[in-house]
């Protein structure tokens, strides 16, 4: 993988050969996230002893937008750098808890924002996926002053 693309220690592996994140010039672009942990489970996914599964939208969503927080902290940005955030919504139904967590973390200051329902997502215990892109400038070179 060229310098510019990385994953980031400690965080889900990708389930494909593509990076947790890209560097073009002084956009970083994040690749599509879920809630999946590093231990393949995924954060409001919940199976009880009958096999009965429970999925919590305001669960996936707070641990997408931390696990997107993690994968920009790792090239030296934050939240507060993003200026295009596209979210994958299995269920339009979900809409309301998702904005309901999306506002703990932005408000009309926040990135440009498209949501929009697909069929599936890769595995069938997400609700929603999240891909981004940040602005956050490559330091330059240190200029000496003149004296």
């Amino acid at each position: 993988m060229s310098g510019d693309a990385f994953l980031v220690p400690g965080r889900a592996r990708p389930r494909g050969r593509y990076p947790h994140a890209r560097r073009a010039g002084d956009f970083l672009h994040v690749s599509g996230t879920s809630s999946r942990r590093p231990d393949g489970s995924f954060a409001g996914a919940e199976v009880d002893e009958f096999g009965t599964t429970a999925l919590d939208i305001r669960v996936q969503t707070r641990a997408v937008i931390e696990n997107v927080r993690e994968i920009l902290q790792a090239a030296g940005a934050g939240l507060e750098d993003l200026v295009s955030v596209t979210t994958y919504l299995v269920s339009m139904n979900d809409f309301g808890g998702y904005n309901e967590v999306y506002a703990e973390f932005f408000d009309e200051s926040g990135p440009a924002r498209t949501t929009v329902a697909v069929h599936q997502l890769p595995h069938p215990h997400l609700l929603i996926e999240i891909s981004a892109v940040a602005y956050r400038p490559v330091p330059g070179p240190v200029q000496e002053e003149d004296t």
